[in-house]
This record gives structure tokens, sequence and C-alpha cells, in this order.
């Protein structure tokens, strides 16, 4: 990790920046891939899961009835675990659901607004080196607390044509309607334009790497939704000398070893912290099975000293990291001061894993400074709001002229005469 001491602001623009690939080049993959998937349908998604996948598939769908067997292969702490994660997600999530709101305006005038479910959405599920079932949780509760008629579940094979066990279990447990054994970019396409198998979604939800993340880029623009802008992992620790060192470390390798085009920072009004910070990341990265992976994200991540917490968070704020953790003595006053973050995690006892997994809250999040402009998922994202409104006889000869004279000048004289001729209708 390359340090920075007391950088000026002037610097922070480079310094915000997140690893990138060869943009050019991945965006003309992803297109061709996308055309490929709407012109070919399920014979193209077969094709690119031989090529990209290694597995040869006669069939794209996981048959239902299969789903029971694929669940008897979970160990039982892990179902239990998987269950405990459920209970809480499903807590903290079913406060999210929105109410119809009504209002009467005038007298006579009466407005409302009405959440309605989406009919049905697709959600990506990572399954390359690490098969992430958490975040079958974390799409499929909201989804169906929100109502949605159906969902379809995406996830990409292992090289025997099988999906891990676990993520078809807490499928069955939240209640996905569908299983589909095809990953990356062209699951994005086939949920997008819909394949012979594979249905035509109303919005598309879940992480992925920057293939997948520029896939759902792509078809957004072509008027299918998603969620957000989900790509590789970030992680931004605020930390004085109160902060624990060895959780320090240990909370930036969680977030390294997802990926080598993660990023992680540190930022610390302590030298001293700073120091052994790295000193506990080279001890535990010894024993790290993915010791390599994060060793890679660990290339283009920083740590940055800072002469006060105040300007730590306001550098904190202007990165907007999709993961935020305060381990500071006073991080409760600091709360306040947020403007710009995905999650947020207090004290040095609350790992961003417990995020990850099992809190309550959600794991998709915005990156690479989305969290300036987009919140984390929740119920909401799998609805869609409809205004009412209804007027009396009474309410129209309240509102009419308001509504005449605003037409008259902006010379709609067609929206003039639409309330013109009901406040005749009483004359008569």
């Amino acid at each position: 990790m390359k340090q920075y001491k007391y950088p000026e602001n002037q610097l922070w623009a480079e310094l915000i920046m997140r690893p990138v690939m060869n943009g050019d080049f991945i965006k003309s993959t992803i297109q061709n891939i996308l055309e490929g998937v709407k012109k070919g349908g399920d014979k193209s998604l077969i094709e690119y899961c031989a090529r990209y996948d290694q597995v040869s598939l006669k069939s794209l769908e996981l048959p239902r009835e299969d789903w029971e067997s694929y669940c008897k292969d979970v160990p039982n702490d892990l179902k239990k675990a998987i269950e405990t994660a459920h209970k809480n997600i499903q807590l903290f999530h079913s406060r999210q659901v929105p109410e119809t709101i009504e209002v009467e305006t005038m007298k006579g005038v009466k407005c409302s607004r009405i959440p309605v479910p989406l009919d049905r959405v697709g959600l990506y599920i990572p399954g390359g080196s690490a098969p992430l079932f958490s975040t079958v949780l974390m799409l499929a509760i909201p989804a169906k607390l929100a109502g949605c008629k159906e969902i379809i579940l995406c996830t990409p094979p292992n090289r025997s044509g099988k999906i891990h066990p676990a993520i078809v279990f807490a499928a069955l447990l939240t209640g996905v309607d569908r299983i589909f054994t095809v990953g990356g970019a062209q699951a994005i396409g086939a949920l997008a334009y819909g394949t012979e198998s594979i249905p035509k979604v109303d919005k598309i939800f879940g992480p992925g790497n920057q293939f997948v993340t520029t896939a759902k880029q792509i078809i957004s623009e072509q008027g299918t939704a998603i969620d957000m802008p989900a790509g590789p992992s970030e992680l931004l620790i605020i930390a004085d000398d109160s902060g624990n060192p060895a959780f320090i470390a240990a909370d930036l390798l969680s977030q390294a070893e997802h990926g080598p085009d993660s990023q992680v920072i540190l930022c610390t009004t302590s030298q001293n912290l700073a120091d052994k910070v790295l000193l506990c990341i080279e001890d535990q990265l010894k024993e790290l099975p993915r010791k390599a992976i994060a060793q890679s994200a660990l290339e283009h991540s920083k740590i940055l000293l800072f002469n006060s917490v105040a300007k730590a968070m306001e550098f904190s704020n202007a990165y907007a990291p999709e993961h935020l953790i305060l381990q500071t003595e006073n991080y409760k006053e600091l709360v306040a001061s947020i403007r710009n973050a995905g999650s947020v995690f207090l004290g040095n006892y609350t790992p961003e894993s417990a995020g990850d997994y099992a809190s309550g809250t959600n794991h998709t999040l915005p990156t690479n400074g989305f969290a300036k402009s987009f919140a984390g998922l929740g119920v909401e994202n799998f609805m869609k709001y409809i205004t009412f409104q209804e007027i009396t006889d009474e309410g129209i000869k309240n509102i009419g002229q308001t509504i005449e004279i605003m037409a008259e000048n902006e010379e709609l004289w067609g929206h003039k005469q639409a309330v013109t001729l009901r406040l005749k209708s009483f004359e008569s």
C-alpha cells in the first residue's frame, strides 16, 4: 500500500481514482456478447458458457425438482447461519416497506402516491472464485417484501455444470421462482432481452466484475432498468490512535480479497497506527487463502495520513466509499458529517463483513463514487410509485381558475379548455 502524508486538496482528484481496466476493450467485448445473446438466444448462451465457463450445458434452467437434492449438500451449520442471516435481513428490510401517501391539497382535490411492486425482476449472483450465496438473501428478501410477482436468478455454473448448493438453498429459502445456470455479461443480456428459456425482466439487480457492470450500464441505456452501478468492491477506514491495528488490517484484507480490481484505503491521524497496520497486513496475508488476489488489490490501495479526523472525513466524502468504517474515539460524533457512503460501520467491533452477511443491512451498494448520488439497495428499489388525483365538482371549482391562468400564460389553450368546459357545465 502506497502512503501519502498530509496530501493537499489539489491532489485529492488523483487519490480518489479507482483502478480500471481498458474501458474501450471491455465495452467492445461486452457489446459483442450482448448482441450475440440478442440474436442467438439460448444457443448463444450455451456457446458463451462453453467458451467462458468451460462447461457444456444441455439445459440452462435448474429444474425445480432438483433444488431439494442440492440443498442436501449444504452443511447443517451453514444452513443455520444462512437462516440466522435471513431472519436479521428480513427484520431490517420489513421496516422499509413504503406506505401509500394521501393528501387533500385543497377542498375537493385529493392526491395520492401508491407503491406498486415490479412484476418480474432478475437477480444476478456472482459464482466464480467466490460464490456469493449471501447476495441471494440481499436481493430476494426485499424483492419478496416488495411483492414482486416473479423472481428470476442467474448464476454461472462450475466446470461440472453445477451451481453452488448454498446458492440454491438461499434461493429456496427466500422464495426465488426460477434459477438459470448462466453467468457474466451474457446473463445480463438474457435478462434484458429475454431468450427462449429465460424471460425478459423489468429490472436487473446484483453486483459483478467490470464486465458485468459494463453490461448493466449498456442495457440500461437501451431501456432496461438496473439497480445501480455496482462494480469492484471498495473500503475506506478512518482511524485514530484508538483504532485496533489487527482489526483494521483484517477489514482491509476482507475487501482486498474480493478481486484484484478492489481498492482499500486507510485514512488515519497516526503514523504509529499506520505502521502497525502494515505489519499486521503482512502477518495476516501469510494465512489468507486468497493471498494473491488480495496482494493485487493492495498494489493500488493507499494509506493517507491526515492532521485531523475532520480532514480525513472531508476526504472520505470526496471519495464516497462503498463501505466506510469509523474506528475513532468519537465515531458517534462523526455520523452527522457523513455525506457520501454506501454503508457505514461504527466502532472497533463492527467489521464490514457483518454487513456483508448477517447484521441485517444490505450489501448491494454503490461503488466508484456513485455513493454521492445512489443509496444501497432496499425494498423501495423493487417498487415503483404511481400518483393519483381525484377532483370533485367542488374541487374543480376551487382549483379551476388557477389551472386556466397558468395554461393560458403558457399558451396551451387545449389545457385551459379542458378545465373551462367543466366549469361551464355547472352554469347549465
